[in-house]
């Protein structure tokens, strides 16, 4: 039998406290903190960032105060979208010296959306270990919640300030076949939803802000209604993820093609009810139009 620590059962858990086992890391440490509630940091990321040398973070005011919060005190070196690239060599110094250095963004999990993944492909690049602290991110939430397909999404992230750089993104963007995540700034909001709707169509969206905190809030309608919805009431604080749905009527059209073939095959071995949810639930078309298009069927027959 392998040797163990004392206490312990084979499966890697503590026998008195009943948590998991701490595994030792170095090198780049990537630590997910909280979107909103300061309570969704795990026991696993306290403890990583009360053993590590030091941490990089966007701005240590933030930073600091969820470390009060918890108790913890580390040197706190800066990294962000200004100073990256005369931090990176810093940093890669230092674990080349052997100090382990965790990684955390101002919410959420690092190198999203923010110059993270430089350094961590500085670290590949240089053979420094990296691994990953999991935890809370304002994408995997807002999508979650957002009750719009999750099979497959695409996150775009900010979207360009200027209207003529938005409309040309958000044109590479119609052809995605499936929903797309948008970090958006409060005051450009409806300037957004307007050009959303202009280029993709009136698709079904959700606009969510202060996610897990007391006045979390979760908006759902077309871009049309949303766009309504705001101007009379006005943009709304802080900043906001966008759900914005699929192209439903350009995949209904293309699935209708391809309807009657199904149902005919359905048929044969289903009652027509059960064939008509069957191929509404394969082609996620809705179950309305399945219902049409096999009387369509039945009718010729």
């Amino acid at each position: 039998m392998a040797n163990r620590p004392p206490n312990t059962k084979p499966n890697g858990y503590n026998s008195e406290s009943k948590l998991p086992l701490q595994s030792p890391v170095h090198g780049l440490v990537l630590v997910a903190t909280p979107i909103g509630n300061a309570a969704d940091i795990s026991s696993r990321a306290l403890s990583i960032l009360r053993d590590v040398d030091k941490v990089a973070c966007e701005d240590t005011r933030v930073t600091s105060r969820l470390f009060a919060l918890h108790a913890l005190k580390k040197p706190l070196l800066t990294y962000h979208d200004y100073n990256a690239a005369r931090q990176r060599p810093k940093l890669i110094k230092l674990l080349k010296m052997g100090k382990t250095i965790a990684l955390v963004s101002d919410a959420g999990m690092p190198t999203i959306s923010d110059p993270g993944y430089k350094l961590v492909a500085a670290c590949v690049d240089e053979g420094i270990a990296v691994s990953c602290i999991p935890g809370p991110s304002a994408v995997t939430t807002a999508i979650a919640v957002s009750g719009l397909p999750t099979d497959r999404f695409f996150f775009q992230g900010f979207l360009p300030a200027k209207k003529g750089q938005r409309l040309r993104v958000l044109a590479e963007l119609k052809t995605i076949p499936g929903s797309i995540v948008v970090m958006e700034s409060a005051q450009r909001l409806i300037k957004m939803l307007i050009d959303a709707h202009d280029c993709l169509g009136n698709r079904n969206a959700v606009i969510t802000r202060e996610l897990t905190k007391r006045f979390e809030e979760v908006q759902r309608g077309s871009l049309r209604e949303l766009v309504q919805m705001y101007k009379r009431a006005g943009p709304p604080k802080g900043e906001v993820t966008v759900i914005i749905g699929p192209n439903t009527i350009n995949r209904l059209e293309i699935d209708k093609k391809n309807l009657s073939k199904m149902l005919e095959t359905a048929f044969k071995t289903l009652s027509s009810r059960d064939a008509i949810t069957y191929v509404s639930k394969e082609t996620k078309v809705p179950r309305r139009i399945v219902y049409q298009a096999a009387l369509r069927l039945i009718n010729k027959t």
